[in-house]
């Protein structure tokens, strides 16, 4: 007598499973490209794979129906408690769904530490006025930590819930300014630097949000004297009183420039020079910093998410800027166009770098890399050249700006920090796994802010990576810049905002 009874079918499973770690393995074995194509390509695969075992279980896998019914049943119950437990909050800066727990507590409301002494802090408090600081290029000479975290930890000055954005901090005397987002209006409101308090607040009814580009608004503002300039995250820009928040004058740089304002949020910091206030709304755009008129316009391009810097270059002072698709560069009294150097049409956020001997370091992620460029001109009457030295797919800056120091290039290539010889575009090392943070230089330490929310120190050293320090400073994703001001350091992502004073030597 014979059986009827047949066996599970487990071969269509393992094929599937077989198939799905090759097509991991087929993804993720370049070390370069375009990581976040990697990201979208393995929640791809995790959705078919996940998709072809229920075909397997339901039409081939012979087992009875009512283990079948059952095994769905689980299936979607699973499936019900993740909806119920987890709520998404948006996309990492590799475009990597994220979720939290839908009770996770805010931040607690208010954390002050009265007893710090600020004495020691103001005697060494330098200005950080601006994107990227003094200097615009996320470098500070002015202290030199002790990186010995172990013994002498950062200590809290303070810790309080912030309203959502990707704002840095400027910082001028005790007035730390930045920029935020609460329902309908985009605020800029200025904090005491050594309690948090609110001084003041400015309100635009404007919102920005999209589910990659996250709520709030982007830019950090820019501090000139008694006036605050600032960019929304719409297009808005507004001259404020320094001391009172009063708007003297306001516009919509896209609107006026009759251009298109970029997918993901205008991130342009506005670069005041001299009489001028320079931001990016179609290509560069100058106004005239006391009564907004417009004092010049640059060459037509999209606009990305750099921000406009000023450079000597080639023995000429000029306004270099990094749109989508084209880098140019502007005499910065008059607009005129000094140069231009087509760039790969994706989208560009990090500051050129400028080197030594006239040299311009420009990258992006997305799978580019970056390109160093020599920058020449035979005399004042001739034209610029513009020469690739070299090109590389190892250097992929996507939010962070790369910092040169005592002839090396550090950074995060992909969310992965990595030191680069800028001779010939050969990578030293890539370790660190940090994520799209940001990194400023302290004299001779390396200062990340990682997408985490920790803060970490790197001793910039050529032949190998080294941690010297880490402290977890936030909770949640952070993509904003950090500001220094003395030993203060001013750290804050889309949910709080912290001030810590740090161990000096």
């Amino acid at each position: 007598m014979t059986s009827n009874k047949k066996s599970i079918r487990l071969w269509p499973l393992f094929i599937i499973v077989i198939l799905t770690v090759l097509a991991f393995g087929l993804v993720w074995s370049l070390d370069a490209g375009h990581r976040q194509d990697k990201v979208a390509l393995t929640v791809l695969l995790l959705i078919i794979t996940v998709f072809l075992s229920l075909v397997w279980l339901l039409c081939l896998s012979r087992l009875a129906w009512r283990v079948k019914f059952l095994s769905f049943g689980v299936i979607l119950l699973c499936i019900a408690a993740f909806v119920t437990l987890f709520r998404f909050d948006g996309f990492s800066g590799d475009l990597a769904p994220k979720f939290e727990w839908r009770w996770r507590a805010e931040p607690e409301s208010y954390v002050a530490l009265a007893e710090v002494q600020t004495t020691p802090a103001a005697e060494l408090q330098t200005d950080f006025p601006q994107f990227l600081g003094p200097d615009r290029n996320a470098i500070i000479t002015s202290i030199k930590l002790n990186t010995d975290w172990k013994n002498n930890p950062p200590e809290l000055v303070w810790k309080q819930p912030i309203g959502a954005g990707w704002s840095g901090f400027a910082v001028v005397d005790n007035a730390a300014i930045t920029q935020e987002q609460e329902d309908e209006w985009e605020k800029v409101v200025c904090y005491d630097l050594h309690n948090g308090k609110e001084k003041w607040t400015h309100r635009d009814r404007a919102r920005y949000y999209t589910a990659l580009g996250q709520l709030g608004p982007r830019a950090t503002p820019t501090i000139d004297g008694d006036l605050v300039y600032t960019v929304g995250g719409t297009g808005i820009l507004n001259c404020l009183d320094f001391e009172t928040g009063k708007q003297i004058w306001s516009t919509n740089i896209f609107e006026e420039s009759g251009a298109n304002a970029p997918p993901w949020g205008v991130s342009i910091s506005p670069l005041v020079l001299d009489e001028l206030v320079i931001v990016s709304a179609g290509g560069a755009v100058a106004y005239h910093k006391d009564t907004g008129d417009i004092a010049w316009t640059g060459h037509r391009h999209r606009s990305g998410y750099s921000s406009p810097v000023l450079l000597t270059l080639a023995g000429t002072e000029q306004v270099v800027l990094f749109n989508n698709g084209l880098v140019t560069s502007h005499e910065p009294a008059t607009g005129e166009l000094l140069w231009k150097q087509p760039w790969p049409a994706v989208e560009c956020a990090a500051q050129p770098t400028p080197l030594p001997g006239n040299k311009l370091l420009v990258s992006t992620a997305y799978g580019i890399g970056a390109k160093l460029f020599q920058i020449s001109r035979s005399n004042p009457s001739q034209e610029f050249n513009v020469n690739l030295l070299w090109e590389t797919t190892y250097f992929k800056a996507k939010f962070t700006t790369i910092i040169y120091y005592e002839g090396y290039l550090y950074g995060l290539d992909d969310g992965i920090f990595a030191c680069i010889n800028p001779a010939d575009g050969t990578r030293q090392w890539k370790r660190g796994r940090y994520g799209h943070g940001q990194t400023i230089l302290i004299s001779d330490v390396l200062l990340v802010l990682t997408e985490s929310g920790d803060i970490i120190l790197l001793e910039p050293n050529p032949e190998a990576h080294k941690e010297l320090a880490r402290f977890p400073a936030l909770e949640g994703q952070t993509w904003n810049n950090p500001a220094l001001v003395g030993n203060y350091l001013l750290v804050r992502n889309s949910r709080e905002a912290a001030c810590y004073r740090l161990p000096i030597k």
